[in-house]
């Protein structure tokens, strides 16, 4: 047996989905594992695999994984963090309603937010039914501007920037900062990492 060309040795510690293993000089094929990448999206990028108006995709900013797809939507202008795998089950998972998966967001924004966080938490009508916010804060940052934080548990189309419209707010800026036990973190905007073990325990037990 070798290992990326040399003789395996008792004991030595391999990386099947990376290393070059072979028994009698025939290549073992890395066994079916699950790939969980956490992205920061920049605004201006599509969630989607393809764009008809070849935009850039938020698949070209992430290493090439066979079957990989991504876990709730950003829309176009939306930031932040997005998960992506090649697990479809537990991807269903966490995007099914019924299993009511937190996302937070911080949105800066224009507008009376002192009025606004109560209402939000309340639940307002929107075109597609009762909207509300699990949790909601906020606090001025200067210039007219204020950091709304709010925390959902639905995937439904644009909800926190209709909800937002719809307790009197103007959204300047929007980023996913939490998706279930996953947190955006210090990682930059544009850049990617793999999920370690202990993060992919905890979205499995979501």
């Amino acid at each position: 047996m070798t290992v990326n060309g040399q003789v395996a040795q008792l004991g030595q510690s391999v990386e099947p989905d990376r290393d070059d293993i072979r028994i009698d000089g025939k290549k073992i094929s890395a066994p079916a594992f699950s790939v969980w990448i956490l992205l920061n999206k920049p605004a201006g990028v599509m969630t989607t695999r393809r764009d008809p108006e070849g935009r850039k995709t938020v698949f070209e900013l992430v290493e090439n994984v066979p079957g990989l797809v991504y876990v709730g939507r950003l829309d176009y202008m939306t930031e932040g963090l997005l998960l992506l795998t090649n697990d479809g089950t537990v991807a269903n998972k966490l995007t099914h309603p019924s299993f009511e998966v937190e996302r937070e967001y911080v949105a800066i924004v224009k507008g009376n937010v002192e009025d606004a966080v109560p209402r939000a938490l309340h639940g307002v009508e929107l075109d597609d039914g009762h909207a509300r916010a699990l949790k909601a804060s906020a606090k001025r940052i200067g210039g007219g501007r204020a950091e709304f934080r709010v925390t959902i548990a639905e995937g439904r189309k644009r909800e926190v920037r209709r909800l937002a419209k719809a307790v009197g707010l103007t959204v300047e800026r929007l980023i996913r900062v939490r998706y279930g036990p996953i947190e955006l973190g210090d990682l930059k905007v544009g850049q990617s990492r793999r999920l370690t073990r202990a993060e992919i325990a905890k979205l499995q037990l979501v």
